[in-house]
């Protein structure tokens, strides 16, 4: 009965001073105003002829090379290593959290001999040995400790959502990087080509000169022609050997040869990927990633809270004790209660609560930042993609009229009607035209995986949500 009495007298001092310190506790503010982010209906700029979104997009390129390598990124980029540890840390944070909320037990064994004054007066040895169990348990009325595994869980979602992001963004990176590669390989033959014509011209202008037709001014500008191209051609090899060595160490390997699987004229430019506004919250991994380190923010400012409360703890011993001085062993137990409850702390406990909720606005601010920059991505990508259409028209039109500006400059020239200048300049004029169609090619490959990779990769990213 007396037992019962202390229980009962216990708890409801527990509750008197629940209900005391919790009119003393400071009340939790919201989330600060413009912290979330309204999607608009529709993209600035008009999208025809979309596909629903592929998982594994970079295969609608067409060239089983480019998918190859993605698909050895994925597996063997240091980065979306690191990203798959920090997963395991926060999944073993989370199990760290999660213990608090079941009772801890123990067990121990103490074990000794002595020699000792006996109460006659006379030296006296003994052996004994006491083995003991404790379990003790913190009562989380408060949901101190629940708040805790919410904000564990939270971060460990942010986790798994942010080595999606790693995933995606290597997969980009190295789909644009082939791509570029491709590129580099087209500049290159444009460049042997463009040399061979040189050197064509340049044997022409010295069989003129030497014969005497012409002076030796127009010889020395058809060589100093011919080796301005040459000398672009070890650039463009430098250039090549860079980017086969960051494609393989994005891979994971050490650096070397990259195998082509196709050229890039050859390279389909997939259909742009259906994504509306609105769903692209579900799909991009960076927002879900912010959005659940957004939630721990808040999980924990509502933990730092709790500690205003008291905490009440339970706690009990069960044992027995052996010496060769008694006839039988003793059993010994323990069972008890606490209850903690904060007094006066210098204000530490309103300061964590103020760190944790300017933790929780700046996590707030930093989900609209990542929104609107998904949404900028997007619009900018669409923006390039339908600009760069009308502008290869335009340079396609332009290389025409320059091949045959060209084919008449020669004409002239070896007709001897015009200098080799006028020559040299419609040359120069299409060398420029066939390299920007080049990169004018890249640039549309590349704005379209840009795209892909801004709309969030996969449809499969609200899975996780």
């Amino acid at each position: 009965m007396t037992v019962t009495r202390f229980s009962q007298l216990a708890l409801s001092v527990a509750l008197t001073g629940a209900v005391v310190l919790g009119g003393c506790a400071p009340q939790l503010r919201p989330l600060p105003a413009g912290a979330m982010v309204q999607p608009a209906m529709e993209w600035r700029t008009a999208v025809q002829g979309t596909v629903p979104l592929d998982r594994l997009w970079w295969e609608g390129f067409g060239d089983p090379q480019l998918a190859a390598l993605v698909e050895r990124a994925r597996v063997g980029n240091a980065d979306v290593q690191v990203a798959a540890a920090r997963v395991e840390e926060a999944r073993a944070t989370e199990a760290a959290s999660r213990s608090l909320l079941f009772p801890t037990f123990e067990a121990g064994l103490t074990a000794g001999a002595r020699r000792e004054v006996s109460a006659f007066g006379q030296g006296q040895e003994s052996l004994a040995a006491q083995p003991q169990f404790r379990a003790a348990y913190e009562v989380d009325l408060f949901g101190r400790n629940r708040a805790g595994v919410e904000a564990a869980e939270a971060g460990l979602a942010a986790s798994e959502a942010a080595e999606e992001a790693a995933l995606l963004s290597v997969s980009a990176a190295t789909a644009s990087g082939y791509v570029t590669l491709l590129a580099l390989d087209a500049r290159r033959e444009i460049l042997r080509r463009t040399l061979d014509g040189r050197a064509e011209a340049l044997k022409f202008a010295r069989d003129r000169a030497e014969v005497g037709y012409t002076s030796q001014l127009e010889w020395r500008q058809a060589e100093a022609e011919y080796q301005a191209t040459a000398q672009l051609l070890p650039q463009i090899e430098a250039q090549i050997a860079r980017q086969e060595n960051a494609l393989s160490v994005l891979t994971g390997e050490v650096p070397g040869d990259v195998v082509r699987g196709t050229s890039l004229s050859a390279l389909r430019l997939p259909p742009p990927p259906e994504v509306v506004p609105s769903e692209l919250l579900r799909r991009r991994p960076d927002i879900a990633a912010a959005e659940y380190r957004l939630a721990a923010t808040d999980a924990q400012m509502r933990a730092a809270r709790a500690r205003f409360m008291p905490t009440v703890g339970i706690s009990a011993t069960a044992g027995a004790a052996f010496s060769d001085l008694l006839a039988d062993p003793i059993a010994l137990w323990s069972i008890g209660g606490s209850i903690l409850a904060p007094i006066f702390n210098g204000g530490r406990l309103q300061a964590q609560v103020d760190v944790a909720t300017a933790q929780r606005d700046q996590a707030a601010f930093a989900y609209r930042g990542t929104v609107l920059n998904a949404f900028r991505e997007v619009e900018d990508r669409l923006a390039v993609l339908a600009r760069l259409s009308d502008q290869k028209g335009a340079l396609e039109a332009q290389r025409t009229a320059v091949a045959d500006a060209v084919r008449h400059a020669q004409n002239r020239y070896r007709a001897g009607y015009t200098p080799y200048i006028e020559q040299v300049d419609a040359q120069r004029s299409l060398l420029a035209v066939e390299l920007s169609l080049v990169q004018l090619r890249a640039d549309q490959l590349n704005a379209m995986i840009g795209l892909y990779q801004a709309a969030g990769g996969s449809p499969e990213r609200s899975a996780l949500q």
